[in-house]
């Protein structure tokens, strides 16, 4: 049956079971129709293509890194990065992922940069389909003991040994890994210009904050769930009213806090 014997609904319901690639075969059927009704879904529809189109070229810029790298001969490379440098409370998490050559992820970015929603179904898509994901996680009293800078270095490393297999090369948000021998480079705002820090990014986002979500059930007057350790105005108002808790950063603390 042609999409001109179709009515809007029937259409609709036509193009709920058809994937992305799939449109640009109805497309001009949709912009040829008589009806101003249908013109609008293909014009809906090539929208849809071009930003998909825009998203497949991002994608692919967010390779140039390990594209070079694989040029090299290198074939092992992973992406590492951290969530919870600044927070009041909680640990600092780190990932470490190894993703297939090429894959294209939808939406992946600095974890900053992707809604909760997001973050929480590419979050599953890397935990599926990458090659290998290492996850390291430092508590508060040893960043109390060796300062953040240290204790996201320790969790970094922890990562890294997490991981099924060596890596062959390491590109790393901002840092350097000093204590461990593997070639490495560290990239100033590596989690927008690396796919593979972008998903270690991701990686270390999620499961810092389930952390802190686990944790708000633990303390709930404390709402980690909400503000997940970072120093807001409300976090403060509650330590005023109830003190530190076990998972406080003591060192973060100033005095009357």
């Amino acid at each position: 049956m042609e999409l001109c014997d179709l009515n809007k609904k029937q259409i609709d319901r036509l193009l709920q079971d058809i994937t992305i690639e799939e449109y640009q075969s109805y497309i001009p059927k949709l912009l040829l129709d008589s009806r101003q009704t249908i013109k609008k879904i293909g014009i809906g529809l090539q929208e849809k293509l071009n930003k998909h189109k825009e998203e497949i070229i991002r994608v692919e810029g967010l390779w140039r890194l390990e594209e070079e790298l694989f040029s090299n001969g290198i074939k092992i490379i992973a992406g590492i990065d951290e969530a919870g440098r600044g927070p009041l409370a909680g640990p600092v998490v780190a990932a470490a992922v190894i993703l297939p050559k090429g894959i294209f992820i939808e939406g992946i970015n600095d974890s900053k940069k992707v809604s909760k929603s997001k973050r929480e179904t590419i979050y599953e898509i890397v935990m599926r389909e990458a090659v290998g994901v290492g996850i390291g996680i430092v508590e508060s009293e040893i960043i109390d003991d060796i300062n953040i800078l240290n204790a996201t270095k320790f969790a970094m490393i922890k990562a890294v040994k997490e991981l099924p297999c060596i890596p062959q090369y390491l590109l790393i948000d901002a840092l350097e890994l000093a204590d461990i021998d593997i070639e490495q480079k560290g990239i100033i705002g590596g989690d927008g210009k690396s796919i593979s820090i972008a998903a270690a990014s991701i990686i270390a986002k999620v499961t810092r904050d389930r952390i802190m979500e686990a944790y708000d059930s633990l303390f709930p007057e404390y709402k980690f769930g909400v503000h997940k350790g970072y120093g807001t105005a409300e976090h403060y108002k509650i330590l005023k009213l109830n003190g530190v808790t076990s998972i406080h950063r003591k060192s973060f603390l100033k005095k009357g806090d």
